[in-house]
Formats: C-alpha cells, structure tokens, sequence
C-alpha cells in the first residue's frame, strides 16, 4: 500500500491511522491498569509503596506532556507519537518481564514519561485533523481509546482467569501492537504550520505563547472531568459492595458498564456535536454526569447504584475530547496552528492532575465523613463545566473556508 496523494484520502487515511494509534493506546494502558495487584505482587512491592508507585506515572506523564509540548515547537506531532508509541508498548511489556520493585520503577517511570507525550501528541493531531475536516470527529477518536481500553481489559480478564504470567500475557499483545503503531504511523496528517488549514509556500512562523489565564477554564474543566472518571475507575466497586451491599461479582459490572456507555456515547457523539453544537451537547453531558452521582449517593441497592454509572459513562464522555477541541480551536484561532499543539499539550497535563486529585479525594472523605457523601464532591466538581460551556463554541471560532462544510457545528 502507497501513501495516498489526493487530499481527501489523505486525510480520510490520517484519520483512521489515528483511530487505531488511540485503540492501540487504550489497549496498553487497560492491560497496565486492570493488572496492578499482580505487577505489585510479582515485583515484591509493599501496599504502603504501591500508592507511591501508582502516583509516580501520573506525575511523570505530566512531564511527559511538558517535555511534548517544547518539543512539537521544532517537531510535528505525528513524528513524536511515531516515536513514544511503540516505547509505550515496550514499557508495558517491561513491567510485565521484570522481577524487582527498583526494575518495576525504572520501567513503570519510562511508561509514565512516554504515555504523557503520547496523549498529547495523539490529541495535537486529533485536533488538527478535526479542523481540517471542517466537522466533529474528536470524539470518534476517544471512542476508540474506549474500545481500545474494553479489549485490553478483556484480554487482561482471560490472562488473570487463564493464570498467565504477566510476560507471556503482554509478550503476544506487544508484538502484534508494536508493528502496528509503526505501520499506522506512515499515514499520520501533520498540519502544515505555514498556514492555519491547508499548508502553503513560505517558512513558518514563530509560535505565539497562549496565556495560561486563557486556558485555565478548560484546564479547570478537565481535572474536574477526571476527578470524576477516576473516583469511577477506583471506587465504583467497593462502593458497590461496602456500602450497597451487592456480591463481589456484581461489584465488578459498574466500571464495565461505564466503559461500554462511555464507548457508546462517544460513537454518538459527533453526530450530536454537528447537530446540536459542541456546548449544547457538553452542557448536556454535564447534566447527565451529575445526575449519574446524584442517583449513586441516592441509591438504595445495588441496580440502581449500577443505573447511576451508566449515567456516568453517557454524561462524562463527552467532555473532555470537547475540551481539547475548544482548548485547540482557541489557540490555532488567536495564534496560528503552531500554538493549537501547544496548547493542547498543557492542558493535557490536567489530565494526571485530575487523575491524581480524585481517588485520594474521594477515599479521604469517605473514610472521614461517609462515602455517599464523597459521591457529591465530584458531582459538584463536574458541574463547574456549566459555568465555562460557552468556552466549547465561542462564535469567533470558525473553520477555514476551504474546509467549511454546510450547517457543521463549531467544535474548535
């Protein structure tokens, strides 16, 4: 197969590269995550150093993403994730081979470091390529960091129940996954910075730095958004089971739904975005969102607990991909296309500090206070997004004439 030379293929081709570098990104990280007890048990690390452990990736991705961004102001972006994608991957099986706590740290920090400009990078092109298409196709990229994730963290189910070592689980995994970032990538559409949609003659210009105060809204938006995804991810199933009783199997469903329904609603989402508009639809995600912590702090049993994280995968979905888009389009609006990557990579640093905020929050005031109670923090925290929604479709914003297309919605 040949690179592509006509323009619309071009494109169409970036875009599904890039679907499958985001699946190929939620594969690795659900085979990391769903596995934590036996990486801890494997490599000897105490549950008094595991905190410190888990901790520890979060912050270094947010290096990671720093490092992405004073990068990509020399390097386009699709080179960066060329080159992090595959040590991503060979981090995991890293962690998976190696048999001591001081090996588990120098590879869960290479992890860590590389998944940070990973994301960014991801997202610098998503948001590129989301502008050039004239349309909403953000979301679609998250939806298959959604299945992406469902599939490694099926996979990590058949290995836990199969009794595989961690090495000859992520051993096959990696090798079929390494090649195909490194086949994917050929295809991946850099914009060219010399003009803001389509590429022309003349050298680049200088990046325009954007104003943090400018973007803290959105940076708000999304540690808020991931205090709720992480309080999901870390809580939903002693929840489930402490305090509304339900079996330890049953306990295992919430978290499972909430992925499935965060794939759904991204699949969707889109369409709803070039419907609607992109602040109608996170104003919506963010009712729906706080509604679903509503009915969890409320339930009386075990179902409608599960109800009420259904409700969250619908409503908190869309946010984030949103965000980035907005946080992108205002950057490459006001400074030119250079500075929309730069933007992008700072605000993706609030992605770990939401991630770091929320399960410690949520496990602090459960145990100080009650963990219904700890169920409204979050929901309060997610309805901040309401007071900035007019950040995710300012009317300046609009796409370049060359790619508008009839009745799209702004979406950055």
């Amino acid at each position: 197969m040949t690179v592509p030379r006509v323009p619309g293929a071009r494109l169409r081709h970036g875009r599904v590269s890039l679907a499958l570098s985001f699946f190929v990104q939620g594969a690795v990280f659900a085979l990391l995550v769903t596995r934590i007890p036996a990486i801890q048990e494997r490599c000897g690390i105490s549950d008094g150093l595991l905190p410190a452990f888990l901790a520890a990736v979060p912050v270094l991705a947010g290096v990671g993403s720093f490092v992405a961004e004073q990068v990509v102001k020399r390097v386009r972006a699709g080179r960066v994730l060329r080159c992090v994608q595959p040590v991503v991957c060979l981090a995991l099986l890293a962690v998976g081979s190696v048999g001591s706590m001081a090996q588990a740290a120098v590879a869960l920090g290479v992890f860590g470091l590389s998944v940070g400009a990973l994301d960014a990078s991801m997202n610098m092109l998503g948001v590129s390529l989301q502008r050039a298409y004239g349309r909403s196709i953000m979301l679609g990229f998250h939806a298959a960091y959604s299945l992406g994730g469902i599939a490694g963290a099926s996979l990590a189910w058949a290995g836990a129940h199969w009794k595989l070592s961690l090495a000859l689980l992520y051993g096959p995994v990696v090798a079929v996954l390494v090649p195909l970032a490194l086949l994917v990538g050929r295809w991946f559409v850099d914009r060219d910075r010399r003009d803001p949609v389509a590429g022309g003659a003349g050298p680049a210009p200088a990046v325009a730095p954007v104003a943090m105060r400018v973007l803290l809204p959105l940076c708000l938006v999304m540690a808020c958004a991931y205090i709720g995804d992480s309080t999901v991810s870390n809580w939903s199933a002693k929840y489930l089971q402490d305090v509304l009783g339900s079996s330890e199997q049953l306990a295992t469903v919430p978290y499972n739904v909430y992925m499935v329904t965060t794939l759904l609603g991204r699949a969707v989402g889109d369409l709803g975005v070039r419907r609607f508009g992109a602040v109608a639809v996170v104003r919506t995600g963010t009712v729906v969102a706080a509604g679903g912590f509503a009915v969890v702090a409320a339930a009386p049993g075990a179902w409608a607990g599960m109800a009420g994280f259904t409700l969250l995968g619908f409503g908190l979905c869309v946010i984030v991909p949103q965000t980035f888009a907005a946080a992108g389009r205002y950057a490459g609006e006001q400074h030119g296309p250079g500075a929309s990557d730069l933007a992008v990579a700072r605000l993706n640093i609030f992605n770990y500090v939401g991630f770091l905020i929320g399960s410690p929050l949520v496990g602090a005031l459960g145990d100080s206070w009650s963990y219904r109670g700890a169920m409204l923090v979050p929901m309060a925290l997610v309805l901040v997004t309401l007071v900035y929604a007019r950040s995710f479709g300012a009317p300046e914003a609009r796409y370049g004439d060359r790619y508008e297309r009839p009745r799209t919605a702004d979406v950055g």
